[in-house]
């Protein structure tokens, strides 16, 4: 990513994190705070999945997944509140799925993580509103990632007969969403939930 935002021409930079610590979260914050001095956007998009049904998952499996999804989410956010807060200006976005709207057989988990997005994501939306700080979440359906890759060509047709515009969507479909609600267009929505899914969930 940082190599694709410098081959255009721009500033990048990148720091590694272990999201479920919040002392190093803190520390990562801190740096930034300490070089531009304030923080504008924060997309919260740390997340893993180990799947398995319910009586097979085992306790750390599901630790893990709330651990990174939605402890890192907390972490993350609690951090670039303050400095928010002090300049009365934030755009936070949390990517959540549309397997935490609908459920999905095998991933109590990991839907119950992106469930638990979208009610912090309300909740601190309201905490954060009278600032000027607007908090949204994304939805995303099935896109075109490593995960759908190892999908056979069956399992790909099979997928897309589920979705109504007849394709995966694509990272850039996320990318620009994102680009949307961080952007002034977006100012007048906060605690919301853009799903992006090609018309799956209809």
């Amino acid at each position: 990513m940082k190599a694709g935002i410098v081959s255009k021409g721009q500033k990048a930079e990148s720091y590694t994190c272990d999201v479920t610590n919040a002392q190093n979260v803190q520390e990562i914050v801190t740096k930034i705070l300490d070089k531009y001095k304030r923080v504008d956007i924060l997309i919260n998009n740390a997340g893993i999945n180990k799947d398995n049904l319910l009586l097979r998952m085992s306790e750390k499996d599901w630790d893990d997944v709330v651990n990174v999804n939605l402890k890192g989410l907390f972490n993350f956010t609690k951090a670039v509140t303050k400095p928010m807060l002090k300049a009365k200006n934030g755009r936070i976005i949390n990517i959540s799925s549309i397997i935490g709207i609908t459920g999905n057989t095998g991933q109590a988990n990991y839907a119950a993580t992106k469930a638990g997005i979208i009610g912090f994501t309300k909740s601190i939306a309201k905490e954060l509103a009278s600032r000027g700080i607007t908090v949204n979440a994304i939805a995303p359906g099935y896109i075109q990632t490593d995960m759908t890759a190892r999908l056979d060509d069956t399992a790909q047709q099979e997928l897309i007969t589920q979705i109504p515009l007849g394709t995966l969507g694509t990272p850039e479909d996320i990318a620009y969403t994102c680009l949307f609600l961080a952007s002034d267009k977006a100012h007048y929505i906060t605690g919301q939930t853009i799903v992006v899914d090609g018309g799956m969930t209809i």
